[in-house]
């Protein structure tokens, strides 16, 4: 037998638990093993079993009646008798509240219910190891001491290092602990800490009736620019400077805590008033609108502030997190670097665009599109030049939904790429219906707009090419629209991506020209074929012809170009007269025409058609 073991022949275990089928389970196989058993059913009988034939090893049960694992080990490591002997705990609390519980009572181990029988065996195989070698060790000093005095002061040495190595794994387990519930950039709280302390607010709501408290939910505004700008050493900096802001805003009694990224919460707590977490947050946007002094770098962030206030209404913190949430979101909206105060309405918003979500995502294959079209008028002659694909949504419930209550929902899912690929086919392949039933059709070209998305999508040339050979249309017959943002956005890879769809002979053109960010130096480079002059350029010309003068900029600047000029918005016979004035080629707007569906765009085609003839 090794001298750090012990024989199984030898071991005394006593189980303590007061589940006859746990003592039943855990003495079959530990004498099958080879140990000695004697159980327990409460913790009474352990102490006095303990006392009067100390065990080698104590299995200890902690959910017991009158008195628990924890009272039970707290005696034995009182009593002199006992004090050694080494405690295994077994429960089926498996929060880490009670596991440090149980070391801090001196519990050596801690095993989880259910339990595997082989682990127990294992967790015990260690502790009399441990013991084992702990004895031998007592024995070898005795020895030492007795044979050579030298070797004191080395002993002495082994001894302190022992206790260093202990401290050291306390001030470990203690830090651990810590970064368990703190945030590692900033040292807020973390997520996890923040819930804790929101649920005891909401305990005391509940309990009394004139506690009142509130959650900031704080989102950065420039974040990602100052991010990507400037690297994430500055980005990491700044979050640091922030919770410094945050700190020093809010009371001692608030907690602030960083959730992940540049998302941070504040929990107000004991308020006196609404206005007084109002005020808190104003007090945040001022200090977050000022310049922030990062050593070299000045940098301005912002942010956007979502307030709830507590209540009964309440039922778990992770509503009342969300209904934060929703709130800050609200203040984006609005304009961002401002707060908004949560009301039913926002959620009931939220629930809305949810279903919408929900509902668009079965749109496509349920068939639930279609394209409406708007007529596009030559100026100078008064003839039919083309039509604009526009979309709508035939919803089930809510009936024919224009784009602007669903699109924004379609770009934020991704959703605006398998839509914006049925718009093209369908737009493509009705016209080409059209140019077999009307021989004037083969001169119009189908004006489709196209999305953010679709223009990142490495594929779209090859799509485009896909759509065209199996509607049969000719690249010339279709024309693209994408906004300055959109062509302003990648540069360079935007100018290839635009070169190789002109290789398809498809035309190109820029809607709402003048009101994104385009750059002069840039717009000759583009292959375009048109510039469309947004109708809020358009609507101010009046009767006398006045308040034209960007549209004229905007058609000075197309011909230029060597490009076309399109208007759009056009609704009275006096802009009409001042665009063909001004030398504009094209228009669309209610004048001619509002957007139709398919049938009523074939009669306007029929009529032009007549026209044509005579």
């Amino acid at each position: 037998m090794n001298k750090a073991q012990l024989s199984h022949n030898y071991v005394n275990i006593l189980v303590v638990d007061d589940t006859p089928d746990n003592l039943r389970i855990l003495s079959t196989a530990l004498i099958e093993r080879g140990y000695k058993v004697r159980c327990a059913k409460n913790g009474a009988m352990a102490l006095i079993t303990a006392k009067k034939d100390p065990p080698h090893l104590i299995l200890l049960d902690i959910k017991m009646p009158e008195m628990d694992g924890y009272e039970v080990c707290e005696k034995l490591k009182s009593d002199s008798s006992t004090d050694n002997i080494p405690v295994i705990f077994l429960s089926a609390l498996d929060d880490v509240f009670d596991k440090v519980k149980g070391f801090a009572v001196g519990g050596v181990d801690y095993i989880t219910k259910p339990f595997q029988i082989e682990e127990v065996v294992v967790r015990i195989q260690h502790q009399l190891a441990l013991q084992a070698a702990k004895a031998e060790i007592c024995q070898l000093n005795l020895e030492l001491e007795q044979k050579v005095r030298q070797r004191t002061i080395q002993l002495e040495e082994v001894i302190n290092q022992r206790d260093r190595e202990i401290a050291e794994h306390k001030q470990t387990q203690e830090r651990l602990f810590y970064q368990a519930l703190h945030d590692a950039l900033t040292g807020l709280p973390n997520r996890t800490l923040f819930m804790e302390h929101l649920q005891k607010a909401l305990h005391r709501i509940i309990r009394n009736k004139d506690y009142l408290c509130a959650v900031l939910f704080i989102d950065l505004d420039r974040f990602k620019i100052i991010n990507d700008s400037w690297g994430h050493a500055v980005g990491d900096r700044l979050l640091i400077a922030i919770s410094h802001i945050l700190k020093e805003c809010s009371r001692e009694v608030d907690t602030v805590a960083r959730l992940s990224g540049d998302e941070f919460t504040i929990l107000l707590e004991d308020l006196q008033d609404i206005q007084d977490a109002i005020a808190i947050a104003e007090r945040l946007l001022e200090k977050l609108t000022a310049p922030i002094y990062l050593g070299e770098c000045k940098v301005y962030i912002g942010a956007s502030i979502g307030i709830v206030f507590g209540s009964v209404a309440y039922q778990t913190v992770n509503e009342l997190l969300r209904d934060a949430d929703i709130a800050m979101y609200r203040a984006k909206a609005l304009g961002k670097g401002r707060y908004a105060v949560f009301d039913r309405e926002m959620y009931d918003r939220v629930l809305h665009l949810s279903q919408i979500e929900i509902d668009l995502r079965c749109a496509l294959e349920r068939q639930e599109f279609l394209l409406h079209y708007q007529p596009i008028i030559s100026v100078t002659t008064g003839e039919l030049t083309g039509f604009e694909a526009l979309l709508r949504w035939q919803h089930p419930k809510m009936g024919l939904i224009d784009p602007g209550n669903f699109i924004e929902i379609a770009e934020e899912t991704g959703l605006i790429v398998p839509i914006g690929e049925w718009i093209l086919q369908e737009a493509c392949q009705q016209l080409c219906a059209w140019q077999q039933k009307f021989a004037t059709a083969t001169s119009l070209y189908i004006s489709v707009n196209l999305s953010s998305k679709q223009i990142q999508q490495f594929d779209l040339v090859e799509k485009l090419v896909k759509i065209l050979d199996f509607t049969g249309l000719d690249g010339k017959n279709l024309k693209l629209e994408l906004t300055e943002t959109m062509l302003m956005d990648r540069g360079e890879k935007t100018i290839e991506l635009l070169f190789q769809i002109k290789e398809q002979n498809i035309q190109l053109s820029i809607d709402d020209f003048g009101t994104g960010y385009s750059s002069l130096s840039y717009l000759h480079r583009f292959p375009i074929d048109a510039l469309k002059i947004d109708r809020s350029f358009v609507s101010p010309i009046d009767a006398e012809g006045k308040n034209c003068e960007i549209v004229r900029t905007i058609i000075t600047l197309a011909h230029t170009l060597g490009i076309k000029a399109i208007a759009e918005g056009v609704e009275t016979s006096h802009q009409l007269t001042v665009l063909k004035k001004l030398g504009c080629d094209e228009a669309q707007g209610y004048f001619f025409g509002m957007p139709v569906n398919f049938q009523l765009a074939e009669a306007i085609l029929t009529k032009h058609s007549h026209v044509n003839s005579l």
